[in-house]
């Protein structure tokens, strides 16, 4: 019976470690916590009546231990260092030429590879494996000692009390954060309030107090959580990078942060930290900004550290400001995609200096999740970004029974049925005539970095829509003075300035034209490249998808997109419409590149030039047949190098890609190379 038992109890804990590491690590739970439940309330029954094969590692053991009398200090055997801040990406690039430098200095310019990582708000801890067994967890502390919490850590069903390795490292300490999801404070502080406790501040408050309990019961009714970012003392990890850590701790069972991403170039990995800022509300979790860390563990050791903080790391960070307020009403609004996105009408509240009414609610799925309802008491916060965003619903503050709000099924403006993205969470409304959509379409059309239409704003857009005088792009250019001047703050003089303003846009070409259209995917850089390959529109338009994907830099997805546009009916009527209007959709003469002598060449520019800003570089590089590119590569044909060339240009070194200064850039300009 012994033997049987034994068997069923292995079968068990291993079953729910493996579910601890679908829901923890891959955040793909395989089973309702009902199930999860049941497994653990067998393997708890069969230890009761078997005590001799209870086990420190099972998974029933996380709330076992009684009350510590106090926390006892613990020195780590590495120091845990903070890390240095900056809060602009000025000093981000500062940072990044000091590291730059201080390789070349040292005899290693090797290409860096720079990580970007979620700077996740909550208590950092250093947990210590001896042979793929949890032996002690520890509090930064002053960051040479911490307090020992090992008895709390247990609790935390992310934490794997065993490695899941078949060889794991003699001894390692994996250094991460401890964290609580905005949801599960919503549904603490629904418990504290039923049990007439006060409710928790935020997320990182409530981590931070708990992990310092003495007992580890009350702990464990706090639902904590725990990401791996780093590594301190290690015996036969043989890990060589970031990178390869983080690779390394996944397979282990060990919990790592979402979208770390690694990039050939500091300015690479900015432009998409910057993107991502507007994307932080996705996440159920506080982000307080990124971290920015050199990949290679190798170059990390040569850089070293100062008294306080690793070199090769630093801490990106925006400023959050949060308050409460009550949802007065939840409205949508529509893009000129067609795009329905739900917006909070928010009790005025001052936030971060400025008195916010409205707040982003992003899309159907992100309302849902967060179960927010109108009536309800809400935490807003800007952190980076020009709209506040929703945090969390103050759920113990709800006041009776509120109905949760429903997506229009019907378009707000036209009426027309809405549709749900493929594979996706938007919700659009597919009516190209719809007059919001419409709007915004004429919006962006107007706007400086598309026709640039001086004093065609948005009072007046709106007028021209509802009065019916502007269905279509084409439409504008058939305005009359005697059209507009009755409209409101409009006069006989402003009204013929609109339409000397609008004339003249005619004559922006297609690069503008194609940007301006507001195809999905497209911007100035892509309108740019396609219109090289495709001088009108006429040779854009019969392209295939296939072939517009062969042009460098654009791929299936943008292909796809820009194809499906010029071949609709919609397309077509666009394009014919603004060609009767007489705008001009080719490249004018004076732009075309027919050859050169960089014909068929790819230049790399970095650094800083005297006679050249980047733009006029790339510029002279295009009209002179060439292509000019943002990284290097096997394929590039040279790289021109200004003062203070970086990592570009020890790539080019070590790839064997010829090297011009700015004489020698010229000189190949004029043919004499």
């Amino acid at each position: 019976m012994t033997a049987s038992a034994a068997a069923r109890i292995a079968t068990l804990r291993e079953e729910i470690r493996r579910h601890d590491r679908k829901y923890y690590v891959e955040a793909a739970a395989e089973i309702s916590d009902r199930d999860y439940d049941r497994l653990v309330d067998e393997l708890r029954e069969l230890e009761a009546r078997h005590p001799e094969l209870v086990t420190p590692d099972s998974p029933t053991q996380r709330v076992g231990d009684e009350p510590v009398p106090e926390l006892q200090p613990v020195r780590h055997r590495v120091p845990m260092m903070s890390i240095d801040n900056t809060y602009g990406t000025d000093d981000l690039a500062a940072w990044g030429k000091r590291v730059e430098k201080m390789l070349a200095d040292a005899g290693h310019a090797e290409p860096i590879e720079w990580v970007l990582e979620l700077k996740i708000d909550g208590v950092a801890m250093s947990l210590r494996y001896d042979v793929g067994v949890l032996k002690q967890a520890a509090t930064r502390g002053n960051g040479v000692t911490g307090d020992d919490v090992t008895h709390n850590v247990r609790t935390i069903h992310g934490v794997p009390l065993t490695l899941g390795l078949a060889m794991p490292p003699e001894s390692i300490e994996v250094r991460g954060e401890v964290y609580m999801t905005n949801s599960d404070l919503v549904t603490l502080n629904e418990t504290q309030a039923k049990e007439g406790l006060p409710p928790f501040a935020n997320t990182r408050n409530v981590a931070a107090g708990s992990i310092r309990l003495l007992d580890p019961r009350e702990c464990a009714t706090r639902p904590l959580r725990f990401f791996c970012h780093g590594v301190g003392d290690s015996t036969g990890l043989g890990a060589g990078s970031q990178t390869d850590l983080l690779a390394w701790a996944t397979g282990a069972g060990l919990p790592v942060a979402p979208g770390t991403q690694v990039f050939g170039s500091l300015a690479a990995l900015v432009e998409r930290g910057t993107e991502l800022i507007e994307e932080l509300h996705d996440l159920d979790f506080e982000v307080d900004g990124f971290v920015v860390k050199v990949n290679r563990f190798d170059q990390q050791r040569i850089l070293g550290a100062t008294a306080k903080s690793p070199r090769w790391a630093i801490a990106w960070k925006f400023e959050k400001f949060e308050a409460t307020t009550t949802l007065a009403g939840i409205r949508v609004q529509v893009g000129r995609g067609g795009t329905i996105t739900p917006v909070a009408d928010l009790e005025p509240v001052e936030l971060a200096g400025t008195v916010v009414r409205r707040a982003s609610l992003h899309n159907a799925e992100e309302i849902a999740r967060k179960d927010i309802r109108i009536g309800d008491v809400l935490v807003v916060e800007k952190a980076g970004k020009v709209i506040p965003h929703v945090v969390r619903v103050e759920k113990h503050l709800r006041k009776g029974r509120l109905r949760a709000w429903e997506f229009p099924t019907e378009c707000p403006e036209c009426g027309t049925a809405v549709v749900k993205d493929e594979e996706g969470v938007y919700i659009r409304c597919p009516n190209v005539s719809c007059p919001a959509r419409c709007r915004e379409r004429l919006r962006f059309f107007a706007s400086r970095g598309a026709m640039d239409i001086e004093g065609l704003g948005d009072k007046l857009v709106e007028q021209l829509v509802s009065t019916g005088l502007v269905k279509d792009y084409a439409d504008l250019y058939a305005l009359t003075t005697e059209q507009l001047e009755p409209l409101e703050r409009m006069g006989k003089k402003s009204a013929g300035a609109l339409v000397e303003q609008i004339a003249g846009s005619k004559t922006r070409g297609l690069v503008r034209v194609l940007n301006a259209l507001g195809v999905r995917h497209v911007g100035p850089r892509v309108a740019t490249l396609l219109c090289e390959r495709f001088p009108t529109i006429e040779k854009l338009q019969a392209a295939s998808a296939e072939e517009l994907a062969n042009v460098p830099e654009i791929g299936e997805i943008i292909a796809a997109s820009v194809h499906e546009w010029l071949q609709s009916d919609y397309g077509r009527q666009t394009i014919d419409g603004l060609r009767t209007a007489g705008v001009r959709l080719d490249v004018p003469e004076a732009d075309r590149v027919a050859g050169g002598p960089l014909t068929g060449k790819t230049l790399v520019v970095t650094g800083t030039l005297a006679g050249f800003s980047r733009q006029e570089a790339e510029e002279v590089i295009r009209k002179a047949g060439g292509r000019a590119s943002s990284s290097v590569s096997k394929k590039t044909d040279y790289l021109v190098a200004g003062e203070e060339a970086g990592s570009k240009l020890a790539t080019a070194t070590k790839l064997g890609v010829p090297v011009l200064d700015e004489a020698g850039f010229r000189k190949l300009l004029s043919g004499d190379a």
